[in-house]
């Protein structure tokens, strides 16, 4: 087993954030995340402050035990510091079931969050707050909802495309059809499927399940995945892997709103040549915060219902400050959101 922990800081409580599993981790991507996780918790005011964690594997190229003995033996390397100063989560290639076998293996349910509803922190408490409630995605709508006020763009005319299909994106793909957006383009790792009349998303689902990939959805072209940036849509939304809007490909987005659903997918100075283009720029920090609400929900014992009034509150105030704030002060939303997250984290030190 090779693997990364960063805990980057610890100030307002023990680090927060999941575990992915890839082979081509970084220690430098494991840090910019959790670096992120600090700055996102603190924005939520959260009780948590900022860590990430790695395993170096392709889950892909070996078996459910294989990957599951991986996981305990992660478990059993951070049982040191787990859960006083971290406090893991489910990320890529990581979910329920894998959370269930780290806090066992730890011997605390306050290890992990993200764990099957089943496992209990009390004993005959549910509170295990699995991924199948979305609320990475449901709060990355509420984001999106309460910013297309700020770019004056109508949320029921609007067309968006998701960039992934996973955990996060396909949850996204159900909440913004629920409210009337015309999701046009979908991509996952073996292209992006792209229908400007716009995508069922049921049936997506289906196709995807039975065939593992949405590029099998008709009516629909079949686009190189890379391809879904240049879309003329009006809300991009990256729901996948670090890093995918690039200097590269920065100059052929076409949306007026990009909103961060996946973790460092712009790095800060190309967020900034899209601000200077007009493109309006959610961060992560802000846009996807739901995942990290929820676990603290999780971490409390609260149900699952409790949760999403919890995100839709926090995510739908947090937006409107950040957005006002960056107005006032005339810089980029992510700017506005650290300087907010810095304040916070300041503001507990000298308590």
């Amino acid at each position: 087993m090779k693997g990364v922990l960063v805990i980057d800081n610890t100030t307002l409580g023990p680090g927060k954030g999941g575990i992915r599993m890839l082979p081509t981790i970084t220690t430098e991507e494991i840090f910019r995340l959790a670096r992120t996780m600090t700055w996102k918790c603190a924005l939520a005011e959260l009780p948590f402050g900022g860590a990430k964690s790695g395993i170096i594997a392709d889950p892909k190229q070996i078996s459910k035990e294989k990957k599951m003995e991986i996981i305990r033996a992660f478990s059993r390397a951070l049982k040191p510091v787990c859960p006083k100063l971290y406090v893991a989560a489910p990320d890529i290639n990581t979910g329920e079931e894998e959370m269930a076998v780290f806090a066992k293996e730890n011997g605390s349910m306050k290890a992990c969050t993200g764990k099957p509803a089943h496992m209990c922190v009390k004993p005959g408490v549910k509170c295990g707050i699995p991924h199948e409630y979305g609320s990475t995605a449901f709060g990355v709508v509420q984001a999106t909802f309460t910013a297309t006020n700020y770019v004056g763009l109508d949320i029921e005319d609007a067309t968006a495309a998701i960039e992934g299909f996973g955990n996060v994106g396909s949850y996204v793909t159900e909440y913004l059809t629920q409210i009337d957006v015309k999701v046009v383009a979908v991509s996952d790792s073996k292209g992006c499927i792209y229908n400007p009349e716009g995508l069922e998303y049921k049936k997506l689902y289906k196709v995807k399940r039975a065939t593992r990939s949405v590029i099998n959805y008709r009516p629909g072209k079949v686009l190189d995945n890379k391809e879904i940036f240049g879309l003329p849509i009006d809300i991009l939304i990256p729901a996948a892997l670090s890093d995918v809007i690039t200097k590269d490909n920065v100059d052929r987005v076409k949306a007026k709103m990009v909103v961060e659903a996946a973790n460092i997918p712009v790095r800060p100075e190309i967020e900034e040549v899209l601000r200077k283009r007009g493109v309006l720029v959610v961060p992560d920090i802000l846009a996807n915060a739901g995942g990290v609400i929820s676990s603290y929900a999780e971490y409390r014992g609260y149900n699952p219902k409790r949760m999403l009034k919890l995100v839709q509150r926090k995510i739908r105030r947090n937006t409107i400050t950040v957005l006002e704030y960056a107005e006032e002060k005339d810089i980029g939303l992510r700017d506005a959101a650290v300087n907010i997250a810095k304040e916070r984290i300041l503001r507990a030190r000298h308590r």
